[in-house]
């Protein structure tokens, strides 16, 4: 069985409205990332958006990543996703964290500083163990439950 390592992740912000990434819920898996610009949205455009962030992963162990990924409330209440999903950012990347927005809404999006844009997820290269579960996965025993799209809020 693969087990659950933790990475050791070095960070630097680098300007003043940067923010370290964080958990919404203890249940969750991505660190939710934050604008420190703000960036109109036009309906089919997209935009480099900087995190304010420089994380350094040589402490990880090699084969480490983190990846960047769509926070799914802005996917589904405004059509607006990470385009090049997931973006992973290897271990030897040393510069700003930035995400590619894109607007497949019909509105334009505005993009505000302090806002979750996407989420960081770490993983690497160990393997994972499947195991199937009888009957229907109860959905009351956390916070969360099946909340589904958004439910952390947008």
């Amino acid at each position: 069985m693969g087990g659950v390592g933790t990475m050791i992740i070095l960070y630097e912000l680098i300007t003043p409205h940067s923010k370290l990434p964080e958990k919404a819920t203890l249940g969750s898996v991505g660190y939710d990332l934050f604008s420190v610009e703000d960036v109109t949205l036009l309906p089919g455009k997209r935009a480099v958006i900087g995190t304010g962030i420089v994380l350094d992963l040589k402490l990880s162990p090699p084969g480490s990543d983190v990846t960047i990924r769509p926070r799914s409330g802005l996917a589904a209440k405004h059509g607006v996703t990470v385009l090049n999903s997931p973006g992973t950012i290897d271990r030897d990347y040393l510069g700003e964290l930035k995400v590619i927005l894109i607007n497949h809404g019909e509105e334009t999006y505005y993009v505000r500083i302090g806002d979750r844009i996407a989420q960081l997820v770490t993983g690497s290269t160990s393997a994972a163990v499947f195991f199937p579960v009888h009957g229907p996965i109860d959905s009351d025993t956390t916070k969360r439950g099946a909340g589904g799209f958004g439910s952390t809020g947008y």
